[in-house]
């Protein structure tokens, strides 16, 4: 009798052995040789493809699975060879950079001059540290801010006039269509009197 309550991975490994011993109907095998619920095969399946451990193919219509016991092997060589390739890469290039750097060192050795330079060069961005701060503070008065609220402007009063403009014309366009009188529709609407279009 077929043992109950596998796990996800039992039932991964159980029907992954089915591929390794025979190529039948996996639905029935999967219940009847290893114990797995008929319902859960396609799912499990589908991880296993996912997966690579198992290799699919629709043929007319019929789909085909096939798994080999050494392809998960050589995945995982192939796997191992990529990362050892990676690994050697990085290894050459750090090994070029501490060159780099040693001839770096060995071309800029420790002075007094070098040293002052270096001293001034981190008060310099001490001071454009602080210097940003400081215009951060006076931000309203920012030139690129103003010109961006320049621009804003300009386009809401583009947007404005735009508007104005369409209401003008649904305006006419209404009262000439219905005849009704402009005084009627601007009360109606609670538009007041001094509405007046944007130029």
């Amino acid at each position: 009798m077929a043992p109950r309550g596998l796990s996800a991975e039992e039932k991964r490994v159980k029907l992954l052995e089915i591929f390794h011993e025979s190529l039948k109907e996996l639905e029935k095998l999967g219940p009847k040789l290893k114990g797995i619920v008929s319902q859960s095969v396609k799912e499990v399946l589908q991880s296993l493809v996912d997966d690579g451990l198992v290799q699919s193919d629709k043929v007319g219509s019929s789909n085909f699975f096939w798994s080999f016991p050494s392809q998960r092997g050589s995945i995982l060589r192939n796997r191992l060879d990529i990362a050892k390739d990676a690994k050697k890469n990085h290894e050459n290039q750090v090994a070029e950079l501490r060159a780099a750097l040693d001839r770096e060192r060995v071309s800029r050795p420790e002075s007094v001059p070098r040293t002052r330079a270096l001293q001034k060069v981190a008060e310099a961005r001490q001071q454009i540290t602080a210097l940003e701060k400081e215009l951060e503070t006076y931000g309203v008065c920012d030139p690129v801010k103003v010109e961006e609220k320049k621009r804003a402007i300009t386009l809401a009063h583009e947007a404005a006039v735009r508007w104005t403009d369409n209401y003008s014309i649904l305006f006419a366009y209404f009262t000439r269509q219905n005849g009704v009188d402009g005084q009627e529709i601007r009360r109606f609407l609670d538009i007041g009197e001094d509405y007046e279009d944007i130029y």
